[in-house]
């Protein structure tokens, strides 16, 4: 299984956000579309780096109600991670555990064409690990 099946199954939109953008900026994106990561884009490059409310509610607890003020290039991480939509399932789960991180931007061709999170690639796990046990059922009673 690969990430495009992911992405067939969920869509490809991206919520990005510009380096210049505050905190505030981002934790309201966050907040309407109920989802934990924004993607930084700067027009230089495909992902400039990625805020998630995790490094939001630690600038906060470092830094008090102000960071929320700041831009969100001042608390991104800025080494992002990325796969292709060829990049197996297995090879992701691998990635965002030994990274220890929950979301993978998908880049192709030089172009931000995706994003998959641990809850994407822990779904299609389980519904591919049900598949398998119900082909296993089947042959079991066919024999």
């Amino acid at each position: 299984m690969i990430v495009n099946r992911i992405l067939s199954l969920k869509g490809r939109d991206v919520a990005t956000i510009e380096p210049g953008r505050t905190l505030s900026e981002a934790a309201k994106v966050l907040a309407e579309r109920r989802i934990g990561a924004l993607l930084i884009v700067d027009g230089q490059k495909p992902v400039s780096g990625i805020i998630s409310e995790r490094d939001i509610v630690r600038a906060v607890a470092n830094h008090g109600a102000k960071a929320l003020e700041e831009p969100v290039s001042r608390f991104m991480t800025e080494k992002v991670m990325t796969c292709t939509g060829e990049t197996s399932i297995n090879d992701v789960m691998e990635l965002m555990t030994q990274q220890k991180f929950r979301h993978v931007p998908v880049v192709e061709g030089g172009r931000l064409v995706g994003i998959v999170s641990i809850g994407d690639v822990v779904k299609e796990r389980l519904e591919e690990v049900e598949a398998e046990a119900e082909a296993i059922k089947e042959y079991i009673a066919t024999a």
